[in-house]
This record gives structure tokens, C-alpha cells and sequence, in this order.
């Protein structure tokens, strides 16, 4: 016991030997820890630790290793409430640079692991996705990188913004993507990420990327990545919102290898973006909404699935659908006149129960004369 003891002391104060060194070296932008416990373990200790104030952590932990050289992998010792309990460097950025009064701690509470995070295989082709030809043109090249990883060397893509209106087929061609060339996909909605206590969504983060690159090559899709990586004008509004920042930052920046993992996210407002966020995306791929033939094969494949005979002219579905997408068009317009001729007992879905969708749906249309004369 006394010989462990005196290996940690050792240890210990030749870190603290590195505090105040070559001043050529860089200070920290952004140190991620995570709880590692004690270096040995008997009945009167516990291993856990529960954080419930991010800022009075990061004050604590900045006060007592100022000035400390430190490198992803190493670990770092606690020498005021609770002596030799270790934490270990997850990432520091940039590497081997020096904590200062600046430098953004965030910490990782690992939890039980029963793992939320589930990879989906999907049977979606990008054949089988109406228009977007541009964004479809643009993604070849994640396709082609997916197929042959190794190829691409330092060149591989790693990160790309999807924006657009609401209903454009984001996730339907991540979907595609995925099952074209056969890779898990891990689908998350950004506000899933938030937890409730603080280093929570900094965990999930982190396993998130673990867990794809252990089974890359892989695609992490972010959908509405605006609700936790705000521009830094509407941080003072969410407290956590920093916390999440600096630990996507991390994992974008490759910081830890995730060779293999594309992170594609989605918006449908990219100008509220966080600034540091929106700059680690190579490509921003604009989803536009569906031109007159894209409506009408949207509206002709869908109408090929209904349970019931569909007695429309889809020109005039065409015109009247404008500035609507997709979406739209399956959720507002067909699947409720669907349900209005159900509910009335019909065998056909006619004009009418298109009449009775559109007025349902409260979405400003295109009049079209003798529409449902």
C-alpha cells in the first residue's frame, strides 16, 4: 500500500513539475476530461463522482492545474477534496499545450452503459428518392469514400451541412445514402444529445462517436443540429449550450481518430449556427423544394400505395401543390384525404376529399380555375 502510494506521489509531482514551462508552448482552447477513479481501490472508496455544476468545476479544476502541460491520454490528479482521484485526458486542444485562465474544461460522467445508441440499417436506395439531383451529385463523393475508405487518405470527407425547408428529404437521402453502399446509420435528433445533469450531453457526445467509429466505416446524421449548437449571440439563453459546442468541436475536429465516420447534420436555419460549428463543415448542401415534375412523381408513386382507388387529376394536384415539399404532399394533402374518404365510408378518394386536405392543412396554395368543379 505505502509502495503505491509513494508511485502516485511520484507521479503526481512530476506533473506538477511541468507547471511554468517553455513558454513557447501553446495555452489550452479546450480540455475534455472524463472520472477514471482511484489508482487503487479498497471498501471506503468509491470510484463514482457526481458533478452538479459545470462552472464551479471548471473554476475548481482550472485552479488547482494552471499552468500544467498536459496531452490527450495522460491523467491528471485531484489534490483538494478528493486526493489521487484521476481523471483522464479524452482530448485537449491543441495538443500538449498549457491550462491558462482561458482555457473551456469540460468533464464526462460515465454512467451505466446501456447503450441508447443503435445503429439503423436502411433498405433505402438513392434511387428511390424524387429530385435533389444537385445534393444526390454532391454526395457521391461520401459514397465513394464509404465504399473505399482507405483511398482517400488525409483527403476523406468528414463533415457536411444539409439545409432547407422543412420536408425536403434530409433524412430520406442520409436514408439512401446508408443503404446504398450498406453502412450503419446512426440517426439522432439533436435535443436527444441534452442531458439533465451537467457533462451529460458531453458524455453522450462522446460515446456517440466511440460507438460509430468501432463500427466504421459509418454515418452519424444530426437532424436539427441548430437546437444545441446555437450562435454564440443566443448562448447566454442556454446554459449548456457551451458545454455541447466544445465537445461536438472535439469530435468534428478529430481531435480522437473516428477514422471512417462521416457526421452529416441537418438544419433548416443555418445562419443560427454557432460560428465554430458552422466552420468545421466542408460542404454546405442547399434542399430545395420539389419543381412541377418532382410533385408529380411524388404524387404518383404515393398515390400508387394507397388502400384505395384515388379518382384525382394530377395536374391540377400539381398546380396546387407549389411551394409545398414532399412531406407535405404524402402527410397533408394525401394521407388526409385518405382518411376524410375513410371516415366516410368511400372506396374512392375523389376532389372532394382533396378540398377538405388542403383546407385542412392551412398551407397557402396555388388556386388553380375549375380545381375541383
Amino acid at each position: 500500500m505505502k509502495n503505491n502510494s509513494k508511485k502516485s506521489e511520484s507521479k503526481i509531482q512530476s506533473q506538477k513539475s511541468s507547471i511554468f514551462t517553455s513558454n513557447n508552448k501553446d495555452n489550452a482552447e479546450c480540455l475534455v476530461l472524463k472520472t477514471a477513479g482511484y489508482p487503487f481501490d479498497f471498501e471506503l472508496m468509491e470510484n463514482a463522482l457526481e458533478i452538479t455544476d459545470k462552472r464551479l468545476f471548471e473554476q475548481y479544476a482550472r485552479d488547482q492545474w494552471l499552468g500544467m502541460e498536459v496531452a490527450s491520454g495522460t491523467y491528471l490528479f485531484d489534490q483538494k477534496i478528493i486526493p489521487d482521484f484521476a481523471f483522464k485526458v479524452v482530448s485537449i486542444k491543441p495538443e500538449n499545450s498549457i491550462i491558462s485562465e482561458d482555457t473551456k474544461i469540460n468533464i464526462i460522467i460515465e454512467k451505466n452503459k446501456e447503450s441508447t445508441l443503435k445503429s439503423t440499417k436502411s433498405n433505402i436506395k438513392l434511387s428511390d428518392i424524387i429530385g435533389q439531383a444537385n445534393a444526390k451529385n454532391k454526395i457521391k463523393v461520401i459514397e465513394k469514400f464509404l465504399k473505399e475508405p482507405e483511398s482517400f487518405g488525409v483527403w476523406a470527407p468528414k463533415n457536411v451541412l444539409f439545409y432547407g425547408s422543412p420536408g425536403t428529404g434530409k433524412t430520406m437521402l442520409v436514408k439512401g445514402l446508408a443503404g446504398e453502399v450498406d453502412v450503419p446509420l446512426y440517426l439522432v435528433k439533436a435535443t436527444s444529445l441534452i442531458g439533465e445533469h451537467v457533462g451529460d450531453a458531453a458524455s453522450k457526445i462522446h460515446d456517440l462517436f466511440e460507438k460509430a467509429s468501432k463500427n466504421s466505416p459509418s454515418i452519424i446524421f444530426i437532424d436539427e443540429i441548430d437546437a444545441i449548437a446555437l450562435h454564440r449571440s443566443f448562448q447566454a439563453l442556454r446554459g449548456d449550450v457551451s458545454e455541447i459546442v466544445n465537445a461536438l468541436l472535439t469530435e468534428m475536429d478529430g481531435i480522437e481518430e473516428n477514422e471512417s465516420v462521416i457526421t452529416i447534420c441537418a438544419t433548416n436555419n443555418p445562419s443560427s449556427l454557432d460560428n465554430a460549428i458552422r466552420s468545421r463543415f466542408e460542404e454546405e448542401i442547399e434542399f430545395k423544394l420539389p419543381e412541377d415534375d418532382e410533385r408529380k412523381e411524388i404524387f404518383k408513386r404515393n398515390i400508387e400505395t394507397l388502400p384505395l382507388e384515388c379518382d384525382a387529376d394530377i395536374d391540377k394536384l400539381v398546380k396546387l401543390s407549389k411551394n409545398m415539399s414532399g412531406r407535405d404532399i404524402k402527410e397533408k394533402i394525401l394521407k388526409t384525404a385518405l382518411h376524410h374518404a375513410i371516415a366516410n365510408d368511400k372506396d374512392i378518394v375523389d376532389m372532394k376529399d382533396i378540398d377538405y386536405a388542403v383546407k385542412s392543412s392551412k398551407i397557402k396554395t396555388s388556386t388553380v380555375k375549375g380545381m375541383f368543379e
